[in-house]
């Protein structure tokens, strides 16, 4: 996905633009990403390319997935202290209504983050992430959990 040296500059800067163009996914679905104090705000910009019924016009499940694994997924690899790709466990996610073309947003929390046992050195994490387009009311919503060596 990403060189280490890519992750360790995002980090260092908060520019995520280097990190987007090396995921040739992200890049191809248009994905951007701000950060705005702690938060990150991932941004999936109306394109039609994105489009699974242009009749709606309707965003295609599979790229509104896409999205929300990605957004989850760099948020986990920005949150974490090494310059590892997390293990994606299980990836969840409720279509809560039709994702017409519009521009998208998701936003992430880690919620847990704990090792699996106290013998063991792997961590859990939980990540939820609701996507939205104005903060009214969700989209999807999803869940990504991971394993990790601590």
């Amino acid at each position: 996905m990403t060189n280490p040296e890519i992750l360790r500059y995002t980090q260092e800067t908060g520019d995520f633009s280097r990190m987007l163009e090396s995921i040739p996914y992200a890049r191809f679905i248009g994905l951007e990403c701000d950060r705005y104090g702690d938060d990150l705000i991932f941004r999936l910009p109306k394109k039609e390319e994105n489009l699974g019924n242009p009749i709606l016009p309707a965003i295609h499940g599979g790229v509104i997935g896409g999205f929300m694994e990605l957004s989850a997924l760099i948020y986990l690899m920005m949150s974490q202290e090494t310059l590892r790709m997390p293990r994606i466990v299980d990836f969840s996610l409720d279509y809560l209504r039709a994702g017409l073309d519009r521009e998208t947003f998701a936003e992430c929390q880690l919620t847990r983050q704990q090792p699996r046992s106290q013998c063991d050195d792997h961590r859990l994490a939980e990540v939820p992430l609701p996507a939205h387009r104005d903060r009214t009311g969700a989209l999807p919503s999803g869940r990504l959990n991971s394993l990790d060596r601590g």
